[in-house]
């Protein structure tokens, strides 16, 4: 009798321990197994056992409820952000995106009119292409239906990338100024970037009636917002291929990171030559841009305050030497520490022993996290013969957990509600940028000529 009851007890234990590693998974790959559910319309079934305790019953009751409560979570259609910038959208706290959700998106013709389609995020070209047509169809403008349509992605400098029909999720692939075009083949050559994108006013004052400490403030609270989304193994490892999964694509991922840190990169490039009208005014708003830039590093926001680094390290930027000279002494020698900061020698050792000394909530460099995930991916086997390389495994499983670790304890988030609050908030989630490098550097030496 002793010896049935303690196999019984071993049998109960092993339930037990089972029933823990499929806990664990679900909380893992809570996302994953959601975005798989909603596309196949089923969930595997749990299989009771024949004998169990209440409390392996109870258990196995309470995985097959969350799992059906995670499949059942209603959708939410939502404007894709890099198109839309109306203020309520772009106030409302940044949220994941997957390949099932439904989004708001507008597609232009060449005449640069446009139609706003609805399609699930992880949508076909083709599928792109029949929402289009079905709405000209009804277009008064378009009183002819177009023949056969191609899907274009039009860049501000005039680049075209033409999609094929069977291609998915191009909406992910859209950089910060890029568009998508529907048009016939023959209309190919003549398709030109929108013309706000192209044409920019230098002087604009809304710069320097901001606090420079506020819009970090906000810089911090929004990269928190999208660091928080990115799920550790089905953001950053299938980003880079460290694992694979068919099908499965999750927009929280670091691409909203990177798409994060190209704004302020780029914002405080196009800052610095175009909020002031002549040269004497330009060291002002370099000025105030390391304020920010010093305001993020303070909190711990690394991604901004690099991406602002950078941004005033850019060659359109750092040729002004005039602005360099009309610096204050302080501020030179703040950006110049900035910069030791920014220096990729050493395998980026400066960075890396800054990060090291920080406790959480911190947001990391996020191009460099990717760089070493990808790094460590591309030299090492995961197999050798038949055996899996569990070192390699093993240093995967650590960078998961470092990033787990950055994110440990909560950001405090900033509530305030009052108009100046709300347009500071506004101002950062709608950044205006020019991401065309020789429309940027002829416009820097309009600032300042070659021969100065």
């Amino acid at each position: 009798m002793e010896g049935e009851s303690d196999g019984a007890m071993d049998a109960a234990e092993r339930k037990q321990a089972v029933l823990n590693v499929a806990f664990r998974y679900l909380d893992t790959y809570r996302e994953l197994l959601q975005e798989e559910g909603e596309r196949s319309n089923n969930f595997p079934k749990v299989t009771q056992p024949r004998q169990n305790s209440p409390h392996n019953t109870e258990n196995l009751h309470r995985a097959t409820e969350k799992a059906a409560t995670a499949v059942s979570r209603k959708k939410q259609v939502r404007p894709l952000f890099r198109h839309f910038r109306r203020i309520d959208a772009c106030l409302q706290p940044r949220e994941a995106f997957r390949g099932s959700d439904e989004i708001f998106c507008r597609v232009y013709t060449p005449d640069h009119s446009y139609v706003t389609i609805r399609s699930r995020l992880s949508c076909r070209v083709g599928e792109i292409l029949a929402l289009v047509r079905e709405k000209l169809q009804y277009s008064e403008d378009q009183p002819v239906l177009p023949g056969n349509l191609i899907l274009v992605a039009v860049t501000s400098a005039g680049e075209k990338a033409v999609f094929r029909p069977s291609d998915e999720a191009v909406f992910t692939t859209l950089g910060v100024n890029t568009h998508l075009f529907a048009c016939e083949p023959s209309e190919l050559e003549s398709l030109l970037p929108l013309p706000e994108e192209i044409h920019w006013t230098p002087g604009d004052s809304k710069l320097h009636d901001m606090s420079a400490e506020e819009v970090a403030n906000q810089l911090v609270v929004f990269d928190w917002e999208l660091f928080s989304c990115v799920h550790e193994v089905g953001g950053y490892l299938m980003c880079t291929c460290v694992i694979r999964i068919s099908r499965w694509i999750i927009l929280s991922s670091p691409e909203l990171l990177l798409s994060a840190l190209c704004l302020p990169h780029r914002w405080s490039s196009c800052a610095t030559c175009f909020t002031a009208s002549s040269p004497a005014g330009a060291p002002s708003t370099w000025s105030w841009c390391c304020s920010a830039a010093a305001s993020c590093k303070q909190q711990q926001d690394l991604l901004s305050f690099l991406a602002v680094v950078l941004g005033l390290d850019n060659p359109a930027v750092s040729r002004l030497r005039l602005t360099w000279e009309g610096l204050p002494g302080k501020f030179r020698k703040q950006f110049q520490q900035f910069e030791s900061v920014a220096d990729p020698s050493r395998n980026h050792k400066s960075y890396r022993d800054l990060i090291t000394s920080l406790r959480p909530p911190l947001i990391p460099f996020t191009p460099l996290l990717l760089k070493d995930l990808t790094f460590l991916h591309e030299s090492c086997k995961t197999f050798h013969g038949e055996l899996v390389n569990f070192e390699k495994m093993h240093k995967v499983a650590e960078m998961v957990r470092t990033i787990r670790r950055y994110r440990s304890t909560q950001l405090a988030m900033d509530t305030e509600t009052s108009p100046s609050h709300l347009q500071t908030k506004a101002y950062v989630r709608q950044l205006q940028v020019i991401d065309n490098q020789n429309l940027l550097f002829d416009m820097s030496c309009k600032l300042e000529p070659r021969d100065t």
